[in-house]
């Protein structure tokens, strides 16, 4: 049963859906509190969020090591299917991930945790892609920085309590830091590390 639930659910059309995979992601992180739109045409095992997995389709391939939050960890056709259509390693920590896929942010570890890269690399840094229960109705958070004109307000419903103070601390770490997709039904939004957060209108 794992098997075929493991090759079922890729892109019927994996080089035009993978293209447009790559410019929702790129317009996400060029263009900071912008809403993207992946293809929406996977069908992944029931664990694993549509948009995630097709971020996995889209980025991941076996030079590119990922990291499964424990909930995802420990489905196995979850695993198998990644593993499929993606070829990418599994690792077993944060730090050791290109990429790390998370289906809440109760099972999101510390950024602090993942790869930030280096002075001299610090594109060797990992690319975190948060499920979020929406986009909108949390609360206001004002965006600026790089790709952004003047400030842009996003609201986004599942982040950490203390996601501004760790946020804080990895836009401190530029050019190094993570940068961060946030994943729901409707859509998608890129945090690059460049990208400095406050609340409300501050």
């Amino acid at each position: 049963m794992h098997d075929t639930l493991a090759i079922e659910g890729g892109f019927a059309d994996p080089v035009l859906a993978g293209q447009r995979g790559f410019k929702a992601v790129m317009d996400a992180l060029a263009r900071p509190g912008t809403i993207q739109h992946l293809p929406g045409e996977a069908a992944p095992p029931a664990l694993l969020p549509r948009g995630l997995a097709e971020i996995a389709l889209t980025l991941c391939d076996h030079d590119s090591p990922i990291w499964l939050d424990p909930i995802l960890a420990a489905e196995p056709v979850v695993a198998d299917w990644l593993a499929f259509h993606t070829g990418a390693p599994r690792v077993a920590t944060p730090g050791a991930a290109d990429f790390a896929f998370v289906i809440a942010e109760k099972h999101l570890p510390k950024l602090s945790e993942f790869a930030v890269g280096t002075d001299e690399y610090p594109d060797r840094s990992a690319t975190i892609c948060l499920a979020v229960t929406a986009l909108a109705g949390g609360p206001d958070l004002t965006l600026r920085g790089p790709g952004i004109k003047d400030q842009a307000i996003v609201s986004p419903l599942g982040l950490p309590g203390d996601f501004l103070a760790q946020w804080a601390d990895n836009r401190a770490l530029f050019p190094r830091g993570i940068d961060l997709l946030l994943v729901a039904p409707e859509g998608l939004i890129g945090l690059p590390r460049s990208t400095r957060i406050s609340t409300g209108g501050q």
